[in-house]
């Protein structure tokens, strides 16, 4: 049986991300690789991460990699200047630098054509995968991408979430508490383990759920 993965916030994190891909999970060609966005910033090998991810695709792996809110806020700096003290709030300049450019107009067009091309959600069977979020409050909650990047819920009450189980990422938890939501059998299963925190207790680990067995695989940042 194919073995579906999914790992979220790898926040340029490249070593454990290419460790937990390639020598730990051993990715194959008939496995399928959610990411769910979150690829750039804070840590310092944004390019290499996004390299990777390109290079696994090209090389026919089957990876579906989602946008975050991080991809989102890049792009807007992109496409717009005044969106540019928002992105540096939340660390763009570590991307500028691992792209070794001053100015995000710099960075070359096909990194930004694979980013804007990223879908907000996707959905296999009856697992939602996602970076962060749904409306919950919405007819359609899958027409708000706002919520889809920036707001984590616990729970969902919303037809359109029945018999639904949630993956994201966004806000990290401890693989403690990770743990705990699946053994639950809880509707939203966070993911996030914080991998560039790795200064703060109970942080600072990059996370792949085996979404068939529901098995949590993690490595260190180091």
């Amino acid at each position: 049986m194919a073995r579906l993965f999914a790992i979220s916030d790898i926040h340029g994190c490249y070593r454990p991300f290419h460790e937990l891909v390639v020598n730990v999970i051993g990715l194959k060609k008939e496995d399928r690789l959610v990411l769910l966005g979150d690829y750039i910033d804070r840590g310092d090998q944004s390019r290499e991460v996004i390299d990777f991810i390109m290079d696994l695709k090209k090389s026919g792996f089957d990876v579906n990699p989602l946008t975050g809110n991080h991809e989102q806020m890049m792009l807007g700096s992109y496409f717009d200047p005044d969106e540019l003290p928002l992105w540096f709030l939340n660390s763009g300049v570590t991307t500028l630098y691992s792209f070794d450019v001053q100015n995000v107009t710099e960075i070359d067009s096909k990194y930004i054509k694979f980013l804007s091309e990223l879908d907000f959600f996707l959905e296999i069977n009856n697992m939602l995968f996602v970076h962060a979020g749904f409306n919950d409050f919405d007819d359609d909650p899958f027409s708000d991408r706002h919520k889809m990047i920036w707001e984590c819920r616990f729970e969902y009450n919303n037809p359109a979430f029945s018999g639904k189980t949630i993956i994201h990422g966004h806000r990290p938890k401890t693989i403690d508490y990770v743990k705990r939501t699946i053994s639950m059998k809880s509707q939203v299963i966070p993911i996030d383990t914080g991998c560039v925190y790795e200064e703060e207790l109970g942080y600072g680990n990059l996370s792949a759920l085996e979404v068939n067995s529901m098995t949590l695989i993690t490595v260190p940042n180091r």
